[in-house]
């Protein structure tokens, strides 16, 4: 008996949209497919992006080729140590016309939000963001100003050991429901991108695919997605392993798990499925997971990554017996 409420008209419309956004993406982003499918799936579960890694790979083309591919509103913010708070929020002006206070809208204001070195700013700056990307919204002077969906932050960031970049906080990174990392491309893309981008930007070719009201139902759509008892379990299980790994002090939130979740929903979307497959967290539990653990001290002097301790718990975690849906 079927429990999801995603319709197999709905599915194949789904898939043929975001089959059109996905080749738009990969006609400005050479050879990184995994990449630009990992993006997408985040932004049908109405989450957040971090893209990080070192200057000059394509962190922020992939956010404005993103852009670009879905007709919404975009702003760009370019993060530096002296930009303000209220640079992202926007600020109450007094306007001597009406003799009362006016709001100015921020940057933040916009359906694609693209954080450009989201670290070179200083932790107070970041922490403007965190109301915006969980409860999409805005507050100024004690008043509330919604953000119109879909709203995404895509935000970059340089390793943390590039000169003048600082640690984004604890309660930042959890907000962000993936990681990427661009990495450096293969030969033959890097000889594609040579022909590609070194007489022309192929960005200002690029043309919309789609638009906020399709995108918007797509995320509806994926909602319907079906998670299994037994599916929901093992995320939990994976979920709570981190909280109790001797290498880690501290695993991953409550958020991480809705994360997870909603990932892997548009994950089996975009594979034309109406159900999730353990496979789905599996693939899916370095990009949403990585980025909120923090290894101990001895995790660390035994040069102990992340990546090893998430592969350890994958591998000790127990999968449901069945593969199907249920």
């Amino acid at each position: 008996m079927t429990t999801t409420g995603l319709e197999p008209q709905a599915l194949a419309d789904l898939g043929r949209t975001t089959d059109r956004i996905r080749r738009a993406m990969e006609s400005v982003i050479e050879g990184k497919s995994e990449v630009v499918r990992t993006a997408l799936a985040v932004l049908l579960a109405q989450g957040h992006l971090l893209v990080e890694d070192v200057p000059g790979v394509g962190k922020t083309m992939l956010a404005k080729a993103m852009a670009r591919s879905i007709d919404c509103s975009v702003r760009r913010i370019q993060f530096t140590p002296d930009l303000l708070p209220s640079d992202i929020t926007g600020v109450s002006i007094y306007n001597s016309t009406d003799r009362d206070f006016e709001f100015k809208p921020g940057a933040v204001f916009a359906n694609v939000v693209v954080g450009d070195e989201i670290n070179r700013a200083s932790p107070k700056t970041q922490s403007a963001l965190l109301e915006c990307m969980e409860e999409r919204q805005v507050t100024v002077d004690g008043v509330t100003y919604p953000l119109e969906p879909p709203f995404i932050v895509v935000a970059t960031q340089n390793p943390i050991e590039m000169e003048g970049t600082y640690p984004l906080p604890e309660a930042q990174r959890d907000r962000f429901m993936a990681r990427v990392s661009m990495g450096y491309p293969s030969t033959a893309s890097e000889l594609d991108i040579l022909e590609s981008h070194g007489a022309s930007d192929p960005l200002a070719a690029l043309e919309p695919v789609a638009d906020a009201a399709t995108v918007r139902s797509l995320v509806a759509a994926v909602a319907g997605v079906h998670a299994s008892d037994p599916v929901r379990e093992y995320l939990i299980d994976l979920v709570s392993a981190t909280r109790s790994h001797p290498d880690l002090r501290l695993g991953a939130s409550p958020r991480a798990s809705l994360h997870l979740l909603r990932a892997a929903r548009a994950s089996a979307a975009l594979d034309g499925r109406d159900h999730v497959l353990p496979d789905d967290l599996q693939a899916l539990a370095e990009p949403v997971l990585a980025h909120r653990l923090l290894p101990t001290a001895d995790a660390q002097l035994a040069r102990r990554s992340v990546s090893d301790v998430l592969e350890d718990v994958l591998n000790r975690v127990p999968v449901p017996a069945s593969r199907t849906r249920g």
